[in-house]
């Protein structure tokens, strides 16, 4: 309850509700308080023991009841400025009207805030990504904070498949075009996926379109530009001052924000072995909902499986070469068989079979053969 009393007040609440609940004279009463027995009566007849309103029962305003009525109304379907309401009542209500009385009647009757009387704006509907092949990939630059052992701040580039949610990410000393061009080159190499689109925004280190402060049209000179020509790829801007429709590429961003606010980083190297393993534990760990709860590899092998067309290669869970089939093992004993002069070479070098992913017979064949020295067996003619 917010009670306001004045320097001088000498009753509160409390002491109002024991004088009325109280039998002894309002003599007593009045001397034990020091109050007047005027005032002794008065709280004594009360039912309620807070103050009541002090403004007064008849405003001494210029507009009539009937006008604050008109004038309010028009607020409300209007939705008139205070200045523009004052002219309206002036003209057609009450000449003598003041800005500071209308906007006491406007305030009084609960309309004193027009934004408040403004209808909600609905919120802009969710547009999802267009839906494409693998192949279109967004690409984006974010700036990283410089560690203790580095005199300038280094900066990581990114790039994400549309359609598999597969990134690449690379740590670049600067921005230039030449590291645009050269993040390119490893993006082209490392991506098992024909890159066919790529979007990026208006930077210097990707395009010269905002170059001089003009917008104009990219000139095709640019080194990024040469580039993509010569992978035969097609080069898209994205509008100025739109950075959503980039947004898958910065919504990663966010999660690379969010690595860098929770972690400590020693150096440099520290940050960005940090960083890439991040990468490689959401490529190949991290389920997405878009993607039906698959990871970007998942989804990326799936697209294999029914377009191949769209692939340079078959994409790997890990870097390197996929492990064989125990099959593998038995072609390896005929060519043995067939040329026994290479037995200490590939013995060297592959060591004995794995018994966890070769079949027990095929071990011990092995086994044996690396330990009597395999003799040859001519080919029948």
């Amino acid at each position: 309850m917010n009670i306001s009393l004045h320097k001088c007040a000498r009753t509160t609440p409390a002491i109002r509700a024991e004088i009325a609940a109280s039998s002894e004279p309002a003599s007593v009463l009045a001397e034990r308080y020091n109050l007047s027995l005027c005032t002794v009566y008065k709280w004594k007849r009360r039912d309620v023991f807070t103050d009541k309103s002090h403004t007064a029962h008849r405003l001494q305003t210029t507009l009539t009841a009937q006008q604050e009525i008109i004038a309010v109304h028009l607020r409300k379907t209007l939705l008139l400025p205070l200045d523009d309401l004052l002219s309206v009542v002036r003209e057609f209500l009450c000449p003598k009207a003041s800005r500071s009385g209308l906007d006491r009647c406007l305030r009084r009757h609960g309309v004193g805030n027009l934004n408040a009387l403004k209808p909600a704006a609905a919120p802009a509907p969710h547009k999802a990504f267009k839906a494409y092949e693998p192949g279109y990939l967004h690409m984006d630059l974010k700036y990283l904070p410089q560690m203790a052992d580095q005199t300038r701040r280094s900066y990581l580039f990114v790039a994400i498949d549309r359609a598999t949610r597969w990134v690449f990410v690379q740590i670049k000393s600067n921005k230039s075009a030449h590291s645009a061009s050269s993040f390119l080159r490893a993006l082209h190499k490392a991506c098992p996926i024909k890159i066919q689109k790529l979007l990026t925004d208006n930077g210097k280190e990707f395009t010269d379109r905002l170059f001089g402060g003009a917008q104009r049209k990219p000139s095709g000179t640019h080194e990024f530009d040469q580039l993509c020509q010569a992978l035969d790829i097609e080069h898209r801007l994205t509008k100025p001052r739109t950075p959503q429709t980039n947004g898958m590429v910065e919504r990663f961003n966010g999660r690379i924000a969010d690595v860098l606010k929770t972690n400590r980083f020693r150096s440099g190297e520290d940050m960005e072995q940090t960083l890439l393993r991040y990468v490689r534990l959401y490529n190949h760990q991290l389920p997405q909902s878009a993607l039906k709860s698959q990871t970007p590899l998942q989804a990326m092998k799936a697209w294999y499986a029914s377009h191949p067309h769209l692939f340079h290669r078959a994409p790997y869970d890990r870097p390197g070469c996929d492990t064989k089939p125990p099959l593998s093992l038995v072609k390896l004993l005929k060519l043995l068989d067939r040329h026994p002069d290479l037995l200490s070479e590939v013995s060297a070098v592959i060591g004995p079979p794995a018994p966890q992913i070769v079949p027990k017979k095929h071990v011990a064949l092995a086994r044996g053969m690396w330990q009597s020295g395999a003799r040859h067996r001519p080919r029948p003619k």
